[in-house]
């Protein structure tokens, strides 16, 4: 696996978001890094998360507050 193989053809805003606990917390920060874009662009690690938390957001680890802030700064 190679997550930032295709990184640098994103041209496109970009919200990268991943869980502070979770084993493949890894490929985000390479993909965010690999980015050519420098603008409209954000890694999002929710603290204290592990990977599950985001499957039925049970444990309410889900950041919908930080999505609508980013899509409503970033998607016009």
């Amino acid at each position: 696996n190679r997550p930032n193989r295709h990184a640098k053809e994103l041209r496109a805003t970009a919200l990268i978001v991943h869980c502070e606990k979770a084993y493949s917390r890894y490929f985000s920060e390479d993909v965010f890094k690999a980015l050519l874009i420098k603008k409209n662009r954000e890694l999002y690690i929710i603290p204290s998360a592990s990977h599950t938390d985001l499957y039925d957001n049970q444990v309410g680890k889900i950041p919908y507050d930080k999505f609508e802030k980013f899509f409503k700064a970033n998607l016009k």
